[in-house]
């Protein structure tokens, strides 16, 4: 913005306005200030007014990406609006909309919409589509991303020869350490002198660091392999096929505590063919099901996202209509339990997922 208000040809006065205004702007392009918090930063001999502030913003708002600066959503998509061509179908109507029943849009309430913006299904499924090519967050495209790298510890593939899931330790992660042959080679037996004693004593110190390490790769090993051979449905069959598995289960079968469990299993990545994974997430609890089985959270999860995904957006699936067609599948979750799980999954309610076309 700075870049392009370089560009501008605008006076001293103005500049400066306009600097103030671009170091109030957040990164998703909202103005983070009000006109009157403007007003009062500048000094009071600078008489600066309302009115030269906001005639600054109107013309940052312009900038790329259009509508950066704006106080409200409906500001935003109105400066956007107003850059398009007239001749586009349903701008009227999208204006309209935005201006004075955003509020119903953004409720989705279809049929009250229609009858105060006196617009036919048709129309109103035009404007709607012409909204939606808008950007809300004009400054998110922008702004810098933090990224995160995840190098996994694990190495999970599949044999194609024995059909078998081998697991290994990702060598950059635990690379074979060893002790310095010559340095170990000038420790002396029966040597007491000071050098000696400092020499053996950091001898020492480096072979427990390598049992340390080595203890620490074995227990990650048989944590990863007891878990692979827990959920190999999820590696072979996805999200649906995951088996509940709680620590206790782990700690039982390599014969440690549950608090070692969870140390090895936190922070620790697996890659495997579905993708990266930490190990935690191979953990969830059970539901029971009718037929005296048991289902894990995370297949309860990946169900309903599927059942969302395939629903008909005029009718979109309720949290108690969800709770219906899993216990058709013999899976018995309650109405809240669903709630939790789709808000989880960030899948808005019913209602805000209500489209007027199909989708």
């Amino acid at each position: 913005l700075l870049w392009q208000l370089n560009l501008s040809h605008l006076s001293e006065r103005d500049r400066i306005i306009a600097e103030a205004i671009i170091d109030s702007i957040a990164p998703d392009g909202r103005l983070s200030s009000d006109i009157d918090d403007l007003v009062q930063g500048f000094d009071p001999e600078d008489e600066v007014e309302e009115d030269e502030v906001i005639a600054v913003l109107h013309r940052i708002q312009h900038f790329d990406p259009v509508g950066v600066g704006y106080r409200s959503l409906s500001e935003c998509l109105l400066i956007q609006l107003n850059l398009i061509d007239i001749t586009v179908p349903a701008l009227a109507s999208a204006k309209l909309i935005i201006r004075e029943h955003i509020d119903l849009l953004g409720v989705r309430d279809y049929a009250q919409l229609m009858r105060k913006a006196r617009l036919k299904e048709a129309e109103l499924s035009a404007a709607i589509s012409l909204i939606e090519s808008l950007n809300p967050q004009p400054g998110a495209d922008i702004a810098p991303s933090t990224a995160t790298y995840v190098v996994p510890d694990v190495l999970v593939s599949k044999d194609l020869d024995t059909q078998s899931w081998r697991v290994e330790l990702n060598p950059d992660v635990a690379p074979k350490l060893r002790i310095n042959a010559d340095y170990a080679a000038l420790v002396q037996r029966g040597n007491s002198s000071a050098d000696n004693t400092y020499l053996k004593d950091n001898l020492q110190e480096a072979r427990w660091f390598l049992k340390s390490l080595q203890s620490r790769n074995d227990t990650l090993m048989k944590v990863a392999t007891r878990i692979v051979e827990h959920q190999v449905g999820f590696l072979e069959h996805g999200e649906e096929a995951m088996k509940p598995l709680v620590l206790h289960d782990i700690a039982e079968a390599v014969e440690m505590h549950e608090s070692t469990i969870s140390r090895v299993t936190t922070q620790k990545y697996m890659h495997t063919p579905r993708g990266i994974f930490e190990l935690k997430y191979f953990f969830s609890s059970h539901v029971s099901t009718s037929g005296g089985g048991e289902c894990s959270s995370t297949a309860i999860r990946a169900i309903i996202r599927k059942l969302v995904a395939a629903e008909n957006t005029r009718k979109p699936l309720s949290d108690s209509k969800i709770a219906d067609l899993l216990q058709d599948q013999g899976i018995n979750v309650a109405r809240r339990t669903i709630a939790k799980y789709r808000e989880g999954l960030n899948i808005p309610p019913s209602n805000e997922r209500k489209r007027l076309t199909p989708g």
